[in-house]
């Protein structure tokens, strides 16, 4: 990634992450245990990567945080790491927001339209695909390579017709200098709530 064309780019990526998660996840949020913990960051590991740039150094001011922003209420703290973040691999830190911020949605969307609780291994591989994706994007553009964000094998991923705003978030991120190619899923622009989406399904599954 370089350049002012894929830094807005990467801003209104981030900003539709912000606006997603506050006009249809966070009112649909149910009450309990907070997601599992994210591991140690590697700079924190028995082994750090001793080219890890930090948090402090890279992610103040910067409009990655505003992930971290969405995860922390949703997520247990990080495991092996201290509570002042400021030290840790910034790679690691936002690709575990990543990581919660896409297991939660997924959460959340198949509750809402299945009334029932997603199958552990869908949301992990959101959540995987999520920490890939988003990790290798911030990655890329500051030259932090970590050593725990690597291209892994295709994963079966729910499509955009069964988990809308989860399947939207991590197709956009597959590859942000395609996303004109890949144009977003148009009529999620005209809802306003997980009940509106839910009922766009409904009317697809039942039209000739």
């Amino acid at each position: 990634m370089n350049g002012a064309t894929d830094a807005v780019t990467l801003h209104q990526l981030l900003g539709r992450i912000v606006y997603f998660h506050a006009l249809f996840i966070e009112p649909a949020l149910r009450p309990g245990a907070p997601l599992d913990p994210a591991p140690g960051c590697c700079a924190h590991s028995p082994h750090p990567n001793p080219c890890a740039r930090t948090v402090g150094e890279l992610l103040p001011g910067s409009a990655w945080q505003v992930l971290w922003e969405i995860a922390t209420p949703l997520a247990a703290p990080s495991k092996g790491c201290p509570t002042s973040c400021s030290s840790c691999c910034a790679t690691c830190h936002v690709s575990a927001a990543a990581a919660v911020i896409a297991a939660s949605w997924a959460q959340t969307e198949y509750r809402t339209y299945r009334q029932r609780e997603p199958a552990g291994a869908l949301v992990d591989a959101c959540a995987s695909a999520a920490t890939t994706r988003l990790g290798r994007v911030f990655a890329l553009q500051h030259s932090s390579p970590c050593s725990r964000v690597k291209r892994t094998a295709p994963q079966a991923l729910p499509p955009t017709e069964e988990l809308p705003l989860t399947g939207e978030l991590l197709a956009l991120w597959a590859d942000p200098t395609t996303v004109s190619r890949h144009p977003v899923t148009t009529w999620l622009n005209h809802c306003t709530s997980l009940d509106d989406v839910q009922s766009v399904l409904a009317s697809k599954r039942t039209s000739p």
